[in-house]
């Protein structure tokens, strides 16, 4: 007999924008969800800085109670310096599919007062899509500004946060009596 173990996990993460060089918005580009998207400041990171990728690893790590990004993957470590964080992402999916495990769904919160999210949710959607191997309609992307209020309302950084649902099968022995 098979029963399903449900689990859900929360990431969160946030980078620093670096303001110290006056950079063309047009020009310059961050990536969220492994995408490249205009803004007019760099994040200030040890690999290329995709939060959206690693609060998802994040979550996904927490939902199999599998520690956390830092643990697996050590700003530390010089090899990890401009990872694509794509990598982190499939290395807690491939633990996933080892624990017999499926994404139920989730779901996306990008703080920041910029750049403009709305106008990329449904391509990040897309991209985790076909990344996670997951129909598009089980991501939710949403995005919120923190209204001028604390760092990020001043454009210091932006901030990622993501709980997603999954399920784990488990074999039981049927008992008789």
């Amino acid at each position: 007999m098979e029963s399903k173990l449900f689990r859900v996990g929360i990431g969160f993460d946030c980078h620093r924008f670096d303001h110290s060089i006056q950079i063309d918005s047009e020009q310059n580009k961050i990536k969220l969800c492994g995408i490249q998207v205009p803004c007019p400041y760099k994040i200030i990171a040890h690999s290329d800085g995709d939060l959206v990728l690693h609060a998802l690893t994040d979550a996904l790590l927490g939902a199999m109670g599998k520690g956390d990004i830092g643990e697996h993957f050590p700003p530390t470590d010089q090899k990890w310096e401009n990872a694509n964080s794509e990598t982190f992402v499939l290395f807690a999916l491939n633990l996933l599919k080892e624990q017999a495990g499926t994404i139920n769904n989730i779901d996306i919160t990008i703080i920041t007062e910029v750049p403009k999210i709305s106008p990329y949710k449904d391509k990040f959607a897309r991209k985790l899509s076909n990344l996670l191997s997951l129909e598009q309609n089980r991501i939710n992307v949403k995005a919120k500004t923190a209204e001028k209020m604390g760092a990020i309302g001043r454009e210091e950084g932006i901030a990622c946060q993501i709980v997603i649902g999954i399920e784990i099968s488990q074999s039981q022995r049927a008992t008789t009596s």
